[in-house]
């Protein structure tokens, strides 16, 4: 059995040199500049906090409240660590966009067939025994992949061989725990880190009173459109078997 992988951002080695933000642009075909925050075509992106850069992107929750409240699967925790999304099954009930505290999937708002937009921490090529595009970008090592314990071991290590960092790995505890981990020299609520309101409650509970405020139009909204969606379905399986049955006869 394959161990559970990671990113650990070392906020303290972060230069801003925005190679991340490159790298993960090219290797999805995005227009490569640098954003200020998270969208459609921008998957991570490197923030300056006074003198500070620090990375934001998905954090890969261990018990991710996307997909929890996703009703067709479309989003789904991988044995590998990532959090992967299939627009195959996506409907566009955008749930997932309430569901995050942290504001990650992003809808292509502008296209006419839309999708939902997310980093997978290049799942493909972590699969494949490989690392994601922008862990490999980065030239002083401000990301590194790896198995999710040693990454925590790797990361004490360096906490208590230089007291100039805080004695806290982000993303142990924080919503139930993330394969997205961080250490830095400057405390994270200065940075603008999410402070969950229940600790190291998993993000689907913490999620779970935010979605049940949604109006019941929404909900049985959301019920027709996964009803209509199946059928929909339903129907070009049907067509494309009636296809097939006619070309074996003739």
């Amino acid at each position: 059995m394959e161990k559970r992988k990671a990113i650990l951002v070392d906020i303290k080695r972060c230069v801003g040199c925005q190679a991340c933000e490159q790298a993960c642009q090219q290797s999805h075909g995005f227009p490569v500049q640098h954003p200020t925050n998270l969208n459609d075509v921008a998957l991570t992106f490197v923030e300056q906090k006074g003198e500070k850069f620090v990375r934001r992107m998905c954090l890969h929750c261990e018990e991710p409240a996307c997909a929890s409240a996703c009703l067709v699967g479309a989003l789904q925790k991988s044995a590998l660590g990532p959090v992967t999304y299939d627009t195959s099954k996506c409907m566009g009930c955008r749930y997932c966009m309430i569901a995050c505290p942290q504001g990650v999937p992003k809808y292509e708002w502008s296209k006419l067939v839309p999708y939902v937009q997310k980093c997978n921490m290049c799942a493909e090529r972590v699969q494949a025994g490989g690392k994601p595009q922008c862990v490999e970008a980065c030239p002083v090592e401000a990301s590194t992949f790896g198995d999710r314990e040693e990454l925590l071991k790797e990361a004490w290590n360096r906490i208590r061989s230089d007291s100039s960092y805080i004695p806290r790995i982000y993303g142990t505890e924080e919503f139930g725990g993330t394969d997205v981990l961080y250490i830095s020299d400057v405390a994270f609520d200065d940075l603008g880190f999410v402070k969950p309101a229940n600790g190291a409650q998993p993000l689907p509970n913490l999620s779970a009173a935010a979605l049940s405020e949604t109006p019941t139009v929404v909900l049985v909204g959301g019920s027709m459109l996964a009803a209509l969606y199946w059928i929909t379905q339903r129907r070009k399986d049907v067509a494309t078997a009636e296809v097939h049955d006619k070309k074996e006869r003739s």
